[in-house]
């Protein structure tokens, strides 16, 4: 194991669920002595602060598809650090092939977050095809894209890996509006699969027979038609003092323990770090039964699940949660136990050791 060089490689360092687990990996690949790296290719972004050891981190500022100077700059950073594996997350896929072109040595992992797995059948796979038969091992983040590589790609090493959650040591910023004790909340990223529409609906139906509970979006906010939809629809529904939006926050622990109630909206999903981070946080939850949700979420025992754009469902679970303070309590105590028994970084960290040794 002490000869073992890892990078993690991700093209940006914005928030969302594979950028977290990357910067996470590396933390705790770093804790248990390994020499471990990580590289954001493209952009930077918030999540820089929550890297544990800035020296053996690297920025590419990749500024076209196929980027030489960016490329030889990683090539000498691999050698001079004696990096054997390459851990490509996501779309980063294409910088390790190429990488792997010049210097066929190295060890490539791909960990595939595809977020929409419940439209796999759409998904194009003639390029990581290609990329699939210079790639040692895959790593899926549920069951459904385990299948897919198995039928679709070359590579034959491929391993579903549950994510995991911990939180960072992140200085406390953020203060949530609203009352103590009546907090709902939700952390998704402003992008179509999240689905905020169907939960702001939801909230306004809620919020006739409950009007000092609050919701609040904590996720990053693009410049795009969904973001704008969403924000008038808060106007229109006249939501302003009952529905907050924050943009991506760092301090998600801190966060968490203002809040009272998780929510997941999603029409599709992988295996949403959101979830475990809830159940870090001892939160119960009302989740959509999407993806991989319903193998982390225990229906009646640390939450409920719905099904994706039932409003009625939505809530009325809620609204059971509203009504008993037992049951969020009693909820969010199983939450927490189930997280910690099967979603740690321990576990974790000993299969993907094991996937770099193979």
């Amino acid at each position: 194991m002490s000869n073992l060089g890892i990078v993690q490689i991700i093209d940006t360092l914005e928030t969302g669920g594979a950028e977290v687990l990357a910067v996470n990996i590396n933390n705790g690949l770093n804790e248990v002595g390994i020499n471990s790296h990580i590289c954001a290719t493209r952009k930077e972004g918030k999540l820089i602060e929550n890297i544990n050891n800035k020296a053996n981190y690297i920025f590419l500022d990749r500024k076209k598809t196929v980027d030489i100077k960016a490329l030889i700059k990683l090539k000498r950073y691999v050698n001079m650090n004696n990096i054997s594996v390459i851990h490509a997350h996501a779309t980063s896929i294409f910088v390790a092939f190429c990488l792997k072109v010049i210097n066929p040595k190295l060890k490539i992992i791909w960990h595939d977050h595809y977020g929409d797995s419940e439209n796999l059948k759409y998904r194009t796979s003639i390029f990581l095809k290609l990329f699939s038969l210079f790639t040692h091992s895959i790593i899926s983040v549920n069951v459904k894209l385990k299948d897919w590589s198995e039928k679709k790609l070359y590579c034959k090493n491929v391993f579903f890996v549950n994510n995991f959650a911990s939180f960072n040591l992140v200085k406390e910023k953020t203060k949530l509006n609203g009352e103590n004790g009546k907090r709902i909340i939700q952390l998704a990223a402003f992008r179509n699969q999240k689905n905020h529409q169907f939960l702001i609906e939801a909230f306004a139906k809620l919020n006739k027979d409950n009007p000092d509970w609050t919701l609040h979006l904590v996720g990053r906010l693009g410049n795009d038609l969904y973001t704008q939809k969403n924000l008038a629809l808060i106007k229109e529904l006249n939501l302003e003092k009952h529905i907050f939006v924050y943009d991506a926050k760092m301090d998600i622990k801190n966060i968490l323990f203002q809040s009272d109630i998780g929510v997941l909206s999603s029409s599709s999903e992988g295996l949403p770090l959101a979830l475990l981070e809830y159940g870090l946080a001892k939160l119960p939850v009302v989740c959509t039964n999407v993806g991989q949700c319903s193998d982390v979420v225990i229906d009646k025992k640390t939450g409920y699940l719905i099904e994706s754009n039932n409003i009625n469902q939505l809530v009325d679970k809620l609204e059971l949660l509203i009504k008993s303070e037992t049951d969020r309590i009693k909820f969010g105590q199983n939450n927490e136990i189930n997280i910690k028994k099967n979603y740690s970084i321990g576990p974790f960290l000993k299969k993907i050791i094991k996937i770099y040794n193979s």
